[in-house]
């Protein structure tokens, strides 16, 4: 029998199949590797619509492997590209809110690329869409307002960082008549908290009077919009129209920052605007003066975009 026909010992023969085996697959091995241990889609990718605003939240793995941030991309079109200009923002929450939209409803479409502490990328998560809810500032008719909704307080007095000025220039809190007082002088940018000791560490009442020839048909709206809370004690609001109360509303928490900046459009800015938008019920309002009071009971300050009374 020949070298080249003779058996090959058992144990040899276990060593060339297990380098046959293992030789086959080196050169996807790398590939392979790769792709177990990069980050995975987030999962569930839902979006919705507030005013001003889509809140998008999804769900993922962030320690499997260790993720780095989540990378937001958006457009205004759908089957978009994602790459530097539908960069959006990175976060290392499942959850971000697309803000300082305005008034105005706004259709966005959202994908999410997750990266890991390594820099692996995931393949783009599926794209969901969303759009903001049209504000009554833009739907409806205005009845009185105070300043103006841009995202910014400016226009109000001691605007945008003189908040130790506040108890000297309204000894006795903020007391508004629409058609006759100005908001660079007669409406405080912002309302402090029993939390603020600048303000005494006192609750503090905001009333803004307007008149009706008679109560609306249609419905009556308020809408507040705030130009940034403070982080950690945004507090509540009692709001009450002609003494009978029509909610107390839990304010979001901000960046603690609008009692010193008094622009959310500039780019790159911490503010964090936010909103409160319902309906003030007919039987709450009368022909003739009436008063909104706005009591701040809880926690500390904040500031002020502008406020109004609408119908629609």
């Amino acid at each position: 029998m020949t070298e080249q026909n003779r058996p090959l010992a058992r144990r040899t023969a276990l060593g060339l199949a297990a380098t046959a085996v293992t030789a086959a697959p080196l050169a996807v091995l790398p590939a392979e590797a790769s792709a177990a241990a990069g980050p995975r889609p987030v999962r569930r990718l839902r979006a919705k619509g507030e005013v001003g605003r889509i809140r998008l939240s999804w769900e993922g793995d962030p320690y499997k492997p260790f993720v780095d941030h989540y990378a937001v991309y958006g457009a205004r079109t759908p089957g978009f590209k994602i790459g530097p200009d539908t960069l959006i923002a990175k976060t290392i929450y499942a959850s971000f809110a697309h803000d300082r939209m305005g008034g105005n409803r706004q259709d966005w479409h959202y994908r999410i690329v997750v990266v890991d502490a390594a820099g692996n990328r995931s393949r783009p998560s599926a794209e969901v869409s969303g759009h903001s809810t049209e504000s009554v500032v833009v739907s409806g008719k205005p009845i009185a307002t105070v300043g103006s909704f841009d995202h910014k307080s400016l226009e109000m007095a001691l605007a945008p960082n003189l908040s130790a000025q506040y108890r000297t220039k309204f000894p006795n809190g903020v007391d508004y008549t629409f058609g006759t007082s100005k908001p660079e002088s007669d409406w405080s940018y912002i309302q402090p908290g029993p939390s603020d000791a600048w303000a005494g560490n006192k609750p503090s009442r905001a009333t803004f009077r307007f008149a009706l020839d008679a109560v609306p048909t249609a419905e009556t709206w308020l809408a507040i919009w705030l130009l940034d809370t403070h982080a950690s004690l945004a507090g509540a609001v009692t709001l009450a129209v002609n003494g009978t109360q029509i909610s107390e509303v839990q304010l979001e928490r901000g960046a603690s920052r609008g009692s010193l900046e008094g622009d959310a459009t500039v780019p790159g800015t911490p503010l964090k605007p936010s909103y409160v938008e319902l309906p003030v019920p007919a039987s709450a309002l009368k022909a003739g003066e009436n008063v909104l009071t706005i009591d701040k009971k809880i926690g500390s300050w904040h500031v002020y975009d502008a406020l109004g009374i609408f119908t629609r």
